[in-house]
């Protein structure tokens, strides 16, 4: 039976992190975000570090992705203008449906934080196989920007007047 829409649901996500300099010592954005998830009443089910290779990253999350438990991926890092980033490259073609919004939502908090630099974030969303996906970059503060003002109220079913929740798979 479906629970009430005014019912908190937790949700089974999945954590990445794309860095080419860190290591799971120095990984404080995937424990950010780890904790973020677990700490708002959602189970994390997984989670990896992987240099920045859109083939790596998209077969990762691609696994999450075909898994019938995650319904939540967040990914950190590798959204950067810089030539090596290729985060979003890995993800766009695997998104049944990007969201727009996200990527735009993000850089126009974030202005309030870094200004005319966050021209250069490419945070992306989208859906794919009735798994969420939101990447952000890979800095702390950047995570907690996403998480705080955007991502944490799009995975609670409380959330009016629409939040993402009744677009995920069953777990």
């Amino acid at each position: 039976m479906a629970k009430p829409v005014n019912e908190f649901m937790p949700l089974s996500a999945a954590v990445l992190t794309v860095s080419d300099s860190r290591d799971a010592a120095s990984d404080s954005s995937g424990d950010y975000l780890r904790e973020a998830l677990t700490g708002a009443g959602h189970e994390v089910l997984d989670h990896a570090l992987v240099r920045d290779d859109r083939y790596r990253i998209r077969a990762v999350v691609s696994s999450w992705i075909a898994s019938a438990d995650v319904q939540v991926v967040l990914i950190n890092g590798g959204t950067g203008f810089n030539s090596k980033n290729s985060t979003p490259e890995a993800l766009l073609p695997l998104f049944d449906r990007e969201i727009e919004g996200f990527g735009e939502l993000f850089r126009m908090i974030s202005w309030e934080e870094i200004g005319s630099a966050t021209l250069q974030s490419r945070a992306v969303g989208g859906i794919a196989n009735q798994t969420l996906i939101f990447a952000v970059p890979g800095s702390t503060s950047a995570c907690q920007i996403a998480w705080e003002r955007i991502i944490r109220e799009q995975l609670d079913a409380r959330t009016r007047p629409c939040n993402f929740v009744s677009h995920l798979k069953k777990s």
